[in-house]
C-alpha cells in the first residue's frame, strides 16, 4: 500500500467521523455518549494521520512525488483532531456543572418545562450550594441585572430578546414575570432549558436567568455563555444626555454582585471602567 495514500485515507476517515458525530446524535442515530466516542476516535486518527504524514515527509524516498498528498494528510488530520482536542481542554478547564443561574441563592424555578424534563438524566431541581460555589469560581461576573425599566416593559423586552436568541418559547407568564424556553445546540442538538425571571427592583426591574442542560455532567460552558449572550443582547433604548449619543452602561456593584443598566451619557460610560469587561453598549 502507498504510505502517502494510507496517511491521507486515515486523515479523511478522521474528518468524516468528526463530521458525523454531532449530526448523528442530533438526528437520533445514536446516543450522545456514542457521539463523543466517535469524536474521540476522530482525535486519535487525526493525530495519527498527521504524525505519519510528518514522518513520511522527513524521509526522502517516501516524500518524492508525494509531498502534496502528505501535506494534505497532515492538514486534514490536524484539523480533524483540533476540534475534539479543544473541546477536551475546555471541559478540563471548567467545573463539571450543568445548571447556571444569575441567582444561586434563589434560582428561578422551572414550571412549564418541568414535565418536559421528566425523563431527563439531569433533574429539574437546583443542585445546591456545591454547584453554586463552583459557578462563582468559574463565572464570577455572572450576576443579576437591574435596569431602569418598569417590570412590564422589562418583561416584554426579555421575551423579545429570548425570541431573537432562537429559543423555543415554552411559556410566557407576564403576571409572574416568568419566561421559559428551550435552546437546542447546533451540532449535537442538545436540549438546554432556560427560565427568565423579571421582578420589581426599586423604581425599575431585576432580571435573573437560569440555564440548565438536560443531559451531561459538564455543559462545557454553554449555559454560562448562553446567559451572557442574553444579557448582552438585552439593551433597551433610551435617550442620552443633550449633545451625546444614547448609551447604556453595564456597571458592576461589587457589594451586591449585581449588573446594572443605567441611563448615562456616552462620555460618562466611557469613564466608568467598572464594567463587565469594560463593555459599553451603543444603541
Amino acid at each position: 500500500m502507498n504510505p502517502a495514500l494510507a496517511a491521507l485515507g486515515v486523515a479523511v476517515i478522521a474528518a468524516l467521523l468528526l463530521l458525523v458525530a454531532g449530526p448523528g446524535t442530533r438526528l437520533g442515530f445514536w446516543e450522545f455518549g456514542t457521539g463523543f466516542t466517535i469524536m474521540r476516535w476522530a482525535l486519535f486518527l487525526g493525530l495519527g494521520a498527521a504524525v505519519l504524514a510528518i514522518i513520511l515527509l522527513l524521509i526522502a524516498r517516501t516524500r518524492e512525488g508525494k509531498a502534496a498528498t502528505l501535506l494534505a494528510a497532515f492538514v486534514i488530520g490536524l484539523a480533524a483532531a483540533w476540534l475534539p482536542w479543544q473541546s477536551y481542554r475546555t471541559v478540563r478547564s471548567l467545573p463539571y456543572i450543568h445548571d447556571i443561574t444569575t441567582d444561586t441563592r434563589h434560582p428561578p424555578e422551572f414550571v412549564d418545562i418541568a414535565p418536559l424534563r421528566a425523563t431527563a438524566p439531569n433533574p429539574v431541581k437546583y443542585p445546591g450550594e456545591e454547584t453554586a460555589e463552583q459557578q462563582r469560581e468559574a463565572y464570577p461576573h455572572l450576576r443579576p441585572l437591574e435596569l431602569d425599566l418598569p417590570p412590564a416593559k422589562a418583561f416584554d423586552r426579555a421575551l423579545d430578546t429570548a425570541t431573537r436568541q432562537g429559543w423555543e418559547i415554552v411559556a410566557a407568564v407576564p403576571e409572574e414575570g416568568r419566561i421559559e424556553a428551550t435552546a437546542t445546540t447546533f451540532w449535537f442538538g442538545f436540549k438546554d432549558d432556560v427560565v427568565i425571571r423579571v421582578t420589581p427592583a426599586g423604581d425599575g426591574s431585576r432580571i435573573d436567568v437560569r440555564s440548565k442542560s438536560r443531559v451531561g455532567r459538564s455543559d462545557v460552558g454553554a449555559n454560562a455563555a448562553r446567559i451572557r449572550d442574553f444579557l448582552e443582547d438585552f439593551h433597551p433604548g433610551a435617550e442620552g444626555a443633550a449633545g451625546h449619543p444614547a448609551a447604556f452602561c453595564v456597571t458592576v456593584s461589587p457589594s451586591r454582585r449585581i449588573l446594572r443598566f443605567r441611563r448615562q451619557p456616552l462620555t460618562r460610560c466611557a469613564r466608568s471602567r467598572r464594567l463587565l469587561s469594560a463593555i459599553t453598549i451603543h444603541l
